[in-house]
């Protein structure tokens, strides 16, 4: 079973209770809008972490993460963009990817509103943590706790920082 800590839109603000959250997990994965790598390094000190750049990212992030990964984990495709969409308004070029990878758990970030919800045309499991950082008109920060284990998604939790 891994443990993972999702995380998105930090905007080069990370709660210090996030590492508290994430310290059981082992790995930590973040959907974009970093900041600065200084916020990379802060999480990669803590955990593994994959991630992927936002908008607001700048050659720090962009040289380091890509716009998007797929890669395994455990027995589960996961497919990660920042700008996204979710079930079934996804932007033209993310329903591409979706349509070529066939992921079963697709996260992305971007519009700071949490989604968890799952799309049963495309058999695919949609993940957005919502905002944690300062910047935005999101007015709860968010992240997201959960497990993979094996092909199961389990354990979900959604966590409301400060």
């Amino acid at each position: 079973m891994t443990k993972i800590g999702l995380i998105s839109d930090t905007h080069n603000f990370l709660d210090p209770s996030v590492l508290e959250h994430f310290k059981d997990c082992d790995e930590i994965w973040h959907a974009g809008d970093f900041g600065t790598s200084v916020i990379a390094d802060q999480l990669k000190s803590l955990k593994p972490l994959r991630g992927v750049y936002g908008n607001i990212d700048g050659y720090d992030i962009r040289s380091v993460y890509p716009e998007q990964l797929v890669f395994m984990c455990e027995g589960v495709k996961v497919m990660m963009r920042h700008i996204g969409g979710y079930p079934p308004r996804y932007n033209a070029e993310t329903k591409k990817e979706i349509l070529i990878h066939h992921p079963q758990l697709f996260i992305s970030g971007h519009s700071h509103i949490l989604k968890i919800m799952y799309d049963e045309k495309l058999s695919c499991l949609h993940m957005n943590p919502g905002a944690a950082g300062k910047q935005g008109w999101h007015k709860i920060k968010t992240i997201i706790r959960f497990a993979i284990d094996g092909k199961d998604i389990k354990d979900c939790e959604v966590i409301e920082l400060n």
